[in-house]
């Protein structure tokens, strides 16, 4: 520890000095998620002592089985965030409505949606697990929120970030203004400046996917994946395999050594799994800010207006030529499709479709 150690408060501050006309309102907003995640991290850390891991014995609105921890975290931001008075209303994955802001407490003109605890199967596992959170300016005017407040394109978020539990606990988030992390110090109770201004590199030699749903893909997304794994040292193949099966996990290793994270629509989710508002949108506007992409094949996501509250979508984000090329197998357009599908071809002695589908 050094005296030059910037706490995540003293950084906002910094921020803040550079628009005078800051009224110190989102600043506070973005205090209060840490405090929340401070409040989620105590809890993470105990797990294994105390009677919080394992099944609730309940299922979300998707269908998922709810962890205990997962209902704990909902329930802390929730209470946290709802109670500051800058929001006008509350979305989270866990919920199948909008969460009002409590009677009594005023209306701010910002809203938030968030994950409380991504990666959530792996709790027990003891594996990295996270939350994810985004706002946005409220779209109504005065008076509670609405669904419509939440139900905005990515590209209109004030801020967006995660917290990544594990061996040591992180918040990382942008306002538009780069990506900033910070490392939690537990003997300070703060979150320390870790990582100012992170640029994800232009391309890298990590690719994170479910390899297990490979036989459910279509033939463009299969073409990409057997590309990364054949041998070229001129294109720096093949590359490593990485994948936690926490989304904030891998991304956050993406971000920091470069690659591309999939989760690809396939053939039993045509619209992919992750949703737009809790997990893609935030994280796309992460990566964006740190000179990466994100797109779900055909567009960009932080053009994605989603038209339901748990709208899916498929996501490839990352190092942005990376996200290029994968884009271009997908369209059938990137080179290797060729020698790909004459690969392909002369494995089981039939050509292949001179196109991927849609």
């Amino acid at each position: 520890m050094t005296m030059s150690a910037v706490t995540l408060q003293q950084f906002l501050m910094q921020e803040e000095r550079k628009h005078p006309e800051a009224s110190g309102e989102f600043s506070g907003l973005l205090l209060d998620i840490a405090l929340a995640a401070k409040l989620i991290n105590r809890e993470v850390v105990r797990a294994g002592l105390v009677d919080i891991l394992g099944y609730t014995g309940g299922e979300n609105v998707h269908g998922e089985k709810v962890q205990k921890l997962d209902r704990f975290a909902h329930e802390v931001l929730n209470d946290v965030l709802g109670s500051t008075g800058q929001l006008a209303v509350l979305a989270s994955e866990e919920d199948e409505d909008i969460i009002p802001v409590p009677e009594g407490i005023p209306y701010g003109k910002y809203v938030i949606n968030f994950d409380p605890l991504d990666g959530s199967s792996n709790i027990n596992a003891n594996v990295n697990i996270g939350t994810i959170f985004s706002i946005l300016p409220r779209i109504t005017r005065k008076g509670a929120g609405t669904i419509e407040d939440c139900l905005q394109a990515g590209r209109r978020q004030c801020a967006s970030g995660y917290v990544m539990y594990g061996s040591s606990t992180m918040l990382v988030y942008t306002t538009g203004d780069g990506v900033h992390a910070f490392t939690f110090e537990p003997s300070l109770g703060e979150f320390l400046l870790s990582t100012p201004h992170i640029m994800i590199p232009e391309h890298g030699h990590i690719y994170s996917v479910n390899e297990g749903n490979y036989i459910h893909w279509h033939d463009g997304v299969k073409r990409y994946i057997d590309w990364l794994k054949s041998d070229d040292a001129a294109t720096g193949r093949p590359y490593s395999s990485r994948y936690v099966g926490s989304l904030v996990a891998d991304f956050h290793r993406n971000l920091l050594y470069g690659g591309v994270f999939l989760y690809p629509g396939d053939k039993k989710n045509p619209n992919g799994k992750l949703r737009v508002l809790y997990e893609a949108a935030p994280l796309a506007y992460i990566v964006e800010q740190a000179g990466g992409k994100a797109t779900d094949g055909n567009r960009r996501i932080m053009e994605i207006a989603p038209t339901a509250f748990h709208q899916r979508t498929p996501l490839i984000i990352g190092s942005p030529k990376d996200v290029d090329e994968c884009c271009a197998f997908i369209r059938g357009e990137h080179e290797g499709n060729r020698a790909e599908r004459r690969n392909h071809r002369d494995a089981s002695g039939a050509p292949t479709p001179a196109k991927s589908p849609e």
